[in-house]
Parts: C-alpha cells; structure tokens; sequence
C-alpha cells in the first residue's frame, strides 16, 4: 500500500503543530478527538490486508469516513481522488452499454447505484452485498457476475437484475426498487403487483426499503434534470 505524497506532507505538518502543541501545554488532539498517531496507524497500518490491491489512501477517503477535520488536512489534500469511488461519468460508458442492452433507463440504473453504493466499486455491506450495485454473491454468480468488484461486470448484472424485475412487475418502477431492496420474495408475499398496491401496502416493508424507494426515484429524478 502507499500513501499519497500530499497526505503524507500534511500528516508531517500536523505531527509539528501537534508537537508544538505540546511544548506549550496544549491539546494533542484535533478537533474531532483523534491524534496524529491514529491517522497514521490508519494510513500504514494492517498493510498485509491491503498490499495486494496497492491501494493509495488520500486525505478525501478519510474525511468520507467522517473522522478527521478539513483544518488539518488542508485544500491539496482535499482534492485527491477516493480509490474505488467515483463519480457517474466515470462509468457512463457501461451504464450506458447496459442501459441498451437491458432495456433500463440509464438514469434509473446511475440512481440505483448512487443510493446502493454512492459510486464506491470496492463497497461491502454488512450484509455481504459488494460492488456499485451491491450484489449479494448467489445473486451475482445467477447474473454471470464472477467478479463483484470488476464494475463493468457489477453493472452489467445489477442492471440484468433491474431489468427483470421491472419486466416481473409489469414496468412499475416504485414496485421493482422495493423487490431490489428487499427482495421479490417479501414483495410478492404482500400481494403488491403494481405502484398502487405498493403504496397502500408501504407500510408493511421495512423502513430501510420504504426510504429507499423514495431516495431512488429522487435521485432519477435528479440525473433526468
């Protein structure tokens, strides 16, 4: 694994400011409680888990995580790149590709990969489910999926998925993103067919699904503006 220059030029200014901190009585933590040591054993530490895939951690996958503040880390390293994240032109040409091939709206599929991954190629959720389109591996392997994390593979198979549970659900948008959340099995023993029965039955479906129908469609709504 290596660290990005720039993070590691930061990290050296705050190990001084910190030590200067120090010598004058003051606070050796930043503003969220968390030292220099920490942020570096997260940088370099438990390098043998991520060795194989090389992976360079800039300061913007830190801040992601929500634990170190802007005040320290400075602009140049708030602009580097996240590994494994990024944004939908970057995966325009197979959202596309797939979008064609399965008969699925490209914003429809860019929405559902925004709220399942935000974008993040290597996600995991606790779960298990992997990738853009967060894929549990019995799913992944029936859509000839045989690397989750390879995202034209992911895609290609999230969008299958998509495709056809809108053909299962007669083209009901709101009705197919509640069976790909929650599965079509919990859908369809509530007998809902059809957006109308959805809603009526919203209800009875987890919070989690019920939110993420919401947070879908919103986001469509946004990459259709």
């Amino acid at each position: 694994m290596s660290i990005d220059p720039s993070v590691l030029k930061q990290l050296l200014s705050l190990q001084m400011l910190q030590s200067t901190d120090t010598l004058t009585g003051g606070s050796q933590t930043n503003g969220t409680g968390t030292d220099f040591s920490e942020l570096l054993q997260l940088l370099v530490g438990d390098s043998a888990a991520e060795s194989s895939r090389h992976k360079v951690i800039p300061a913007a996958e830190l801040l992601a995580r929500g634990k170190w503040s802007s005040a320290y880390l400075g602009n140049a390293a708030l602009s580097a790149s996240v590994p494994g994240k990024s944004a939908p032109s970057d995966y325009e040409q197979p959202i596309q590709a797939a979008s064609r091939r399965h008969g699925v709206e490209s914003s429809l599929v860019k929405a559902v990969i925004e709220a399942e991954s935000g974008y993040d190629s290597n996600a995991v959720s606790k779960a298990g489910a992997k990738g853009l389109m967060q894929l549990m591996d019995a799913t992944g392997q029936g859509l000839g999926v045989s690397n989750p994390f390879d995202a034209v593979q992911n895609i290609e198979g999230g969008t299958r998925f998509l495709s056809n549970l809108l053909r299962k659900y007669d083209g009901n948008e709101a009705v197919a993103l509640a069976a790909y959340n929650a599965g079509p099995g919990r859908v369809d023993r509530l007998g809902i067919k059809n957006d109308a029965d959805l809603y009526a039955k919203l209800g009875q479906l987890p919070k989690e699904t019920q939110a993420y129908v919401s947070k879908v469609l919103g986001y469509k709504a946004q990459y259709e503006a």
